[in-house]
């Protein structure tokens, strides 16, 4: 049995998450890491993607993040996200139906501002993540 560490989910609202683990698996800009008790202190950018918890039950819970940042210290481990949501609350026609503007959004500001279709793109990335973490519930 692993030993387990402290982790804290946070975002602008809310406390997400706060209790021990003994394994989170999350997607950072260099790639997906793995973080167990006494990884070296580390700090990284999160894009959208997928992060997996291993809940006391020894089973993962799986989640969308929308980006954030993430610390890694002898402390435990700490994610401020800018949004998150557990996969089984997801509602999979909001995020398709988030999917289709982002894709319209992103046709129509083909030629204008490029800042309007990084937003438009940015959406569309949210939504695919969203809708892959619902998907593999």
């Amino acid at each position: 049995m692993a030993t387990p560490f402290k982790l804290k989910i946070i975002t602008p609202d809310k406390t997400f998450f706060e209790g021990e683990t003994e394994n989170v698996i999350v997607r950072t800009t260099e790639g997906d890491i793995g973080i167990l008790a006494g990884h070296i202190n580390y700090a990284a950018s999160l894009p959208s993607g997928p992060i997996k918890v291993k809940m006391d039950d020894g089973n993962y819970r799986l989640a969308a993040i929308s980006g954030g940042v993430l610390k890694i210290s002898k402390e435990g481990t700490v994610i401020i996200a800018r949004a998150i949501e557990w996969g089984s609350e997801i509602d999979l026609e909001h995020a398709r139906r988030s999917e289709e503007d982002a894709r319209r959004r992103m046709q129509e500001s083909k030629g204008k501002s490029n800042a309007e279709f990084e937003r438009a793109r940015m959406k569309l990335m949210r939504a695919l993540n969203r809708i892959d973490v619902a998907q593999k519930m």
